[in-house]
């Protein structure tokens, strides 16, 4: 009873690993697959498959718009912790300003002077800035990248679990195709 419970989590782990993506069934027999609802003919099959197919190439083309994005962020929010431990370290070894450049265009930058300061602002996005404190800040960018890293892990898993979804239904619309060549051909000779 025990195992029955476990394989039934581990496939609800699955489905819910990739939710949104439905998954593609192998065809192994073209004649049943032939005689369901919706497929009564090859053509018709075919069409759906296809069909089937464009939606899996959206749904990739959208994960991987996320991934670049997710892979430009997570450096970015690494080089802004790294910003902000090293002006903690500043901190606590002198009270002068830290001398640095700051970007106000892509290619322009400005020499800044920081007096030593307990205060940040972020930009989190959709022309909002907030100011926090230093330890607050790093822990939220802390959490963010983790978030990041996990979002582009679960991504990748989806990218690839998409990329099998594609070849299972390039298979199956082989196997009707040329089920249908082989029907085609049984009809000439007779």
């Amino acid at each position: 009873m025990a195992a029955t419970i476990d394989n039934s989590n581990g496939a609800q782990a699955t489905k819910r690993k990739h939710l949104g993506i439905p998954e593609a069934v192998f065809v192994e027999d073209v004649d049943s697959f032939l005689k369901q609802p919706g497929y009564e003919t090859a053509d018709a099959a075919l069409r759906k498959l296809d069909e089937q197919y464009q939606k899996y190439k959206y749904m990739e083309l959208n994960l991987s718009q996320k991934k670049l994005r997710l892979k430009s962020q997570i450096p970015q929010i690494t080089q802004t912790l790294e910003i902000l431990r090293h002006m903690q370290k500043k901190k606590k070894e002198t009270t002068a300003p830290m001398q640095t450049h700051f970007m106000l265009a892509d290619n322009v930058y400005c020499k800044a002077s920081v007096p030593p300061t307990d205060k940040v602002c972020l930009w989190l996005g959709a022309n909002v800035m907030l100011e926090y404190d230093i330890d607050e800040a790093q822990a939220l960018l802390e959490k963010n990248l983790s978030t990041a890293s996990r979002n582009l892990e679960t991504l990748e898993d989806d990218l690839d679990f998409l990329r099998d979804q594609f070849t299972t239904t390039e298979v199956n619309m082989a196997r009707v195709y040329n089920w249908d060549v082989k029907r085609r051909s049984k009809a000439n000779i007779l």
